[in-house]
């Protein structure tokens, strides 16, 4: 995007497990944003946290945060069941919110929020579904967008991971009263289904799932553990603890023009380390791409030959030229897309944007009521409306 000057502006973040510091490092790459404090429940580790970041401040306890007058902007990367409490308390206490997703476990306390945004046009608020913002995400909505791709005809994909794939694999994300009642759908197929509609425009209207839990039991470390952090453990320092989230899900899924989709989530397939694909079928082509391989976005044709597109900003339709910062054969990928994302946000927050380029707290109430829907489905065996 054009370079222009911005006032600098200045952000806090809670959360210091693995997405808070992502969030510092995207924030510093804009230029003019300034991360001047860090929140985490633990006040040893996050003074430690932000002083390997290089963050000034470092506050245990997010209210004592809120009352810091030069914070503008406060990031929620908190753990899901303290998404609620914190968007809420951000927005009333007039700063603009970025959060994470989940927006809440539940529509209940998502529609809350959306209402309370409502009587805050004057702040912005947003979640963070970094998927939207690859560069070729661009260019695949940029596709659809112009009319190549034709009606939607079905849609079809997966996001799988391998980190619960043993019986030692533990975190959070595994506890329902922190993470909410579904561990992969909730964690991975939220980012899918935003990811599908947000390129198609299209809406999801009902689903039908079936969850799998393939370790009931599971060795839980005594002491505390980041997600994917790969840490190994003693025989010692764990204890059984029972599961009754998914691992494993398969969801079928309406649309409202009255096409179908399916999608299988996983946090049990070896071998896979964050493996996000997709493919669209529409009347004209079908568009692919596996997320893993960032730069590349598969075009199929019935009547012509296939085409892959390595991400060239030289090569890209205008509208998503803007999300590609370097020249063809120069890789971009997770990073980038929390600064892209991050990018149209703050530039909301300066004033030198209109918005309506980032996801709202409309946007991720859509996706929780998704997920809500999957997970009493799962628990019924039969088909539920998305309840919007």
């Amino acid at each position: 995007m054009a370079a222009i000057e911005m006032r600098a502006i200045k952000a806090a973040v809670i959360g210091t497990g693995f997405i808070g510091p992502a969030h510092v490092e995207a924030l510093r790459r804009l230029g003019f944003v300034e991360v001047v404090a860090l929140c985490g429940r633990n006040p040893e580790r996050t003074e430690t946290k932000a002083a390997a970041l290089g963050v000034p401040r470092a506050y245990s306890e997010y209210r004592k945060l809120l009352e810091d007058s030069e914070v503008e902007v406060v990031h929620n990367a908190s753990p899901n069941y303290l998404h609620f409490e914190i968007n809420k308390a951000i927005l009333e206490s007039g700063k603009h919110c970025v959060s994470e997703k989940p927006l809440t476990p539940t529509t209940e306390e998502s529609r809350q929020l959306v209402e309370l945004a409502r009587r805050k046009p004057d702040l912005v608020n947003a979640v963070c579904f970094n998927y939207r913002f690859y560069p070729l995400s661009q260019q695949a909505k940029a596709i659809a967008d112009a009319g190549e791709l034709g009606d939607v005809y079905a849609i079809h994909g997966t996001y799988l991971q391998d980190w619960l794939m043993f019986p030692t694999g533990y975190s959070w994300r595994l506890d329902p009263k922190v993470a909410g009642p579904t561990s992969a759908f909730g964690d991975l197929g939220s980012h899918f289904c935003d990811l599908v509609t947000f390129i198609t425009g299209r809406t999801i209207t009902e689903v039908f799932a079936d969850f799998q839990t393939t370790h009931p039991v599971r060795k839980r470390p005594k002491a505390s553990v980041e997600a994917f952090s790969g840490a190994a453990h003693k025989p010692e320092d764990l204890e059984d603890v029972a599961i009754e989230v998914d691992d494993f899900a398969n969801v079928l899924f309406h649309l409202d023009n009255g096409a179908k989709g399916v999608c299988s989530i996983s946090q049990v397939s070896a071998g896979r380390k964050n493996w996000l694909s997709y493919e669209i079928d529409g009347s004209k082509c079908s568009i692919g791409a596996e997320l893993e391989r960032p730069n590349e976005l598969w075009i199929g044709r019935r009547d012509g030959a296939n085409e892959t597109y390595i991400k060239d900003p030289a090569l890209m339709k205008e509208q998503a030229q803007p999300y590609a910062h370097y020249p063809g054969g120069h890789p971009e990928g997770y990073p980038s897309a929390f600064k892209n994302l991050f990018g149209n946000i703050y530039r909301r927050i300066a004033g030198e944007s209109e918005g309506g380029d980032y996801p709202t707290f409309e946007d991720g109430h859509r996706i929780v009521a998704v997920v809500e829907a999957a997970v009493t489905s799962a628990r019924e065996g039969r088909w539920v409306e998305v309840p919007y």
